[in-house]
């Protein structure tokens, strides 16, 4: 059994050169990397199932979604509708909502993507998750200026009433807090991506090696260090569905942050 601990120390270092961005065509540096593939084919997935859902619910007469696709995609738009858009923006919903739904929906196939085997997440690379909370940040800061122009906006950063220091030393704050939230928009869901696919492949390295003694010979010894990885196949199993669930949460926090920033962007005072 000491052996096959130091084969899942040895594997590791395995596993986490995988998550490293490779090139699919060209180089890394311009190019295309494994996870904009992913990326790619998630944009791809989600304008098919939203064409489809269209599609089916344009043609059907029947107040109700039938089948499994129809009530999943029917759930997920009144959730973003009901559950972040009305409750976070109140009269102003129907504005956000194209932009809110298209990024909840994005980050969700992306992250569903790679909740296949042998596949990644498209969105378990900082390049993606940056880039996806680069569209968050132009996004409210337009909402701003267009609510109250440039120097209304950025006037707006400090509340009104404050001493003139105190009051540049709070604009200097917030105008940080400002930028730093497109930094934790996407640190927040690359690390949470990441950090569960290795958990994952980490138990799924267990799995393999501790069974790996029985396959070469069968004896009292190999059948006691494959007993373990029943334990490793349950845990890896309960993991998986944990993911399935944060895979759907961090869709969740990233649209409904994205939500409360256009909120702030958008209040009076």
């Amino acid at each position: 059994m000491g052996d096959a601990f130091q084969q899942v120390s040895d594997s590791m270092g395995e596993l986490l050169s995988t998550f490293y961005p490779t090139a699919a065509v060209g180089d890394t540096t311009a190019g295309l990397t494994v996870y904009t593939f992913w990326m790619l084919l998630a944009c791809v997935l989600l304008l098919v199932a939203m064409g489809v859902f269209v599609k089916k619910e344009a043609a059907s007469t029947d107040l109700v979604p039938h089948g499994f696709f129809m009530n999943a995609m029917e759930y997920g738009v009144d959730f973003v509708r009901n559950d972040v858009c009305k409750a976070t923006l109140g009269d102003t919903w129907r504005r956000h909502f194209p932009f809110l739904a298209t990024i909840f929906f994005f980050v969700l196939f992306g992250n569903y993507i790679g909740m296949l085997p042998t596949l990644k997440p498209g969105t378990g690379s900082t390049g993606v998750t940056g880039a996806i909370a680069l569209m968050s940040f132009v996004y409210f800061i337009a909402v701003g200026i267009r609510k109250k122009g440039v120097g209304g906006y950025l006037k707006s950063l400090a509340p009104a009433g404050l001493m003139l220091p105190i009051r540049v030393l709070v604009w200097v704050i917030e105008v940080f807090s400002t930028f730093l939230r497109l930094i934790t928009l996407a640190v927040r869901l690359f690390c949470n991506m990441f950090a569960g696919h290795v958990v994952m492949g980490t138990f799924a390295i267990m799995c393999t090696i501790f069974v790996q003694p029985l396959v070469h010979q069968i004896s009292a010894a190999a059948l006691g260090t494959a007993s373990m990885s029943l334990l490793w196949l349950v845990l890896l199993i309960i993991i998986y569905v944990v993911e399935l669930l944060i895979a759907f949460i961090q869709a969740y926090i990233f649209t409904l942050l994205s939500a409360v920033y256009v909120q702030l962007a958008e209040q009076e005072e």
